[in-house]
């Protein structure tokens, strides 16, 4: 990871508020490609902002093996770096939060985006 505190969780925020938003807005379709348009999102987000966090876009990807780490009696292994755990987690949740805000009030503020 690229050590940006700000940048960092910005970078975390919007990777998981995309990620939510798309799944949020477009998951009903009745189309069997929903799990392939997810995934290639999922690269989309890694490959554009997965650079300086490593995409968490989900607190278990990161809290999970960190914790595992932490306690894993494991030779010669590093810091779990407990300092920066905050940031992979935080992001995720307030992207999250903010995605499903904006799913939810977009379409009662535009009614003509909601067909």
């Amino acid at each position: 990871a690229i050590r940006s505190t700000p940048w960092n969780l910005v970078t975390e925020i919007i990777g998981t508020f995309v990620l939510v938003f798309v799944i949020l807005t477009f998951g009903g379709t009745p189309s069997g490609l929903g799990p392939l348009a997810v995934a290639l999102l999922v690269v989309g987000i890694g490959v554009s902002l997965g650079g300086p966090t490593g995409y968490a876009i989900n607190p278990a990807r990161d809290l999970g093996p960190r914790i595992a780490h932490a306690i894993l009696p494991i030779r010669g292994k590093g810091s779990s770096d407990w300092a920066y755990s905050w940031i992979p987690v935080a992001g995720p949740l307030i992207g999250g939060t903010l995605a499903g805000l904006v799913a939810f009030w977009v379409p009662m503020i535009m009614p003509a985006i909601a067909g």
